[in-house]
């Protein structure tokens, strides 16, 4: 049977990681694969991570099975992160959280859930989106369909077409949302647009899952949390899958969590049962180094405070790079407009490179970006942006003449 086998497509943004890791050049940068890169280049251990490990390692007592759902330690530090500790979605227990391998993870047990309690149900995700979504929502059996979502020409959200779309979903569908740092765009609801999508959603019986991977990357971990607490504020069901990869800088960890939302308790904790299911048929319950990690750090207040101010160094060396770009650009005589990339947030951006400006920046320069002309700010350093934008220029240049 395997002989009759075509290879399958490699995958459209890790393949291009392979790609560069066999690239000679030195002077190689990838800005395609999702991960935050330091001033040196480097995905680096934060220092609070490696602070509670050795705490973990003095004082772990066992290698045996985690909860189907988690730990309830890493349950509430992840409540308390999305909602406040104060929120009365936490006093009242009106949510039920699930520790997932990796926000991947806690969108596939989504998925899963979905096909199980919600049959018929359609997924709506925005256009573009990250390209995984489709796969994973698909993999589960339900149909995907897209919204208006990003206006090429004024580099932000096509809002009025988005709303125009929304008021047609059917009732008992199922709107899929980033909650900051929108991927790929880097292009964000604004506060009154989160409101207003909220009160639609609403009003039409649809559920909202909202892929809150970016916590942090954006403005704050408090004001980036504004848009899940603005659709939590309708009081109907909402799926938040979140990730802890890239504000804990744990990716090979692969620590996520899934958490259901409901109008009272008894309902979170009905949810919340057919969540485990999912986890029971999928790989079981979740790998613990991870989340125990993430747990001793939120439920430390000393390694929290710690914790925040990293989150604000990567947040504002991303920001840092934004700005550098586009003087750099300029300085280099690029006419083509980039300001546009100063203003979005988080570690994407729509570059408007096209297809064939991607591929020669790829194939003259040994700079790798999606082919949609997405590009992973964080990839960019003080060392390689003199480099980086000589050849954005060449490429403009040359396809522009």
């Amino acid at each position: 049977m395997f002989e009759k086998l075509t290879p399958a497509p490699p995958d459209s943004i890790l393949g291009l990681t392979e790609a560069f890791k066999q690239d000679p050049n030195p002077r190689k940068i990838n800005l395609g694969v999702g991960v935050y890169k330091d001033a040196d280049g480097n995905t680096p251990i934060l220092r609070t991570v490696s602070l509670a490990e050795e705490r973990l390692l003095a004082s772990e007592k066992t290698k045996s099975y985690l909860p189907i759902d988690g730990s309830p330690a890493f349950q509430r530090a992840t409540q308390e992160l999305l909602f406040g500790a104060d929120h009365e979605i936490v006093t009242n227990k009106r949510a039920a959280t699930a520790q997932a391998p990796g926000g991947t993870g806690a969108l596939r047990v989504a998925a899963d859930f979905i096909a199980a309690t919600m049959p018929g149900a359609t997924v709506w995700v925005s256009d573009p989106t990250w390209p995984n979504h489709p796969g994973i929502f698909k993999a589960a059996g339900l149909a995907v369909r897209t919204y208006p979502y990003f206006d090429p020409a004024a580099h932000g959200v096509k809002f009025e077409a988005m709303i125009e779309t929304l008021q047609d979903i059917p009732a008992g569908d199922v709107l899929v949302l980033h909650g900051c740092c929108h991927n790929p765009t880097g292009v964000d609801l604004a506060p009154a647009q989160w409101r207003q999508v909220g009160e639609i959603v609403a009003g039409r019986g649809v559920m909202p899952l909202i892929d809150f991977a970016y916590q942090g990357f954006a403005e704050g971990l408090e004001q980036d949390a504004a848009g899940v607490r603005a659709m939590c504020g309708t009081g109907g069901d909402i799926l938040i899958a979140n990730s802890y990869s890239k504000n804990f800088g744990l990716y090979n960890e692969r620590v996520g969590a899934l958490t259901v939302v409901a109008s009272s308790a008894e309902a979170a904790q009905a949810a919340a049962s057919h969540v485990k299911l999912a986890v029971r048929t999928n790989y079981s319950n979740p790998p613990a180094h991870g989340g125990a990690i993430v747990s001793a750090i939120l439920n430390d207040a000393q390694l929290h405070r710690q914790w925040e101010q990293e989150v604000t160094e990567m947040r504002e060396r991303i920001n840092a790079m934004r700005h550098l770009f586009v003087e750099t650009l300029n300085e280099k005589g690029v006419q083509q407009d980039f300001d546009f990339i100063a203003r979005q947030r988080g570690m994407f951006s729509f570059s408007g490179l096209s297809a064939e400006q991607v591929k020669l920046l790829r194939d003259k320069y040994s700079i790798y970006a999606v082919g949609s002309g997405r590009i992973n700010v964080a990839g960019m350093t003080e060392a390689n942006m003199e480099y980086l934008c000589e050849a954005i220029a060449g490429v403009l240049r040359a396809t522009q003449a």
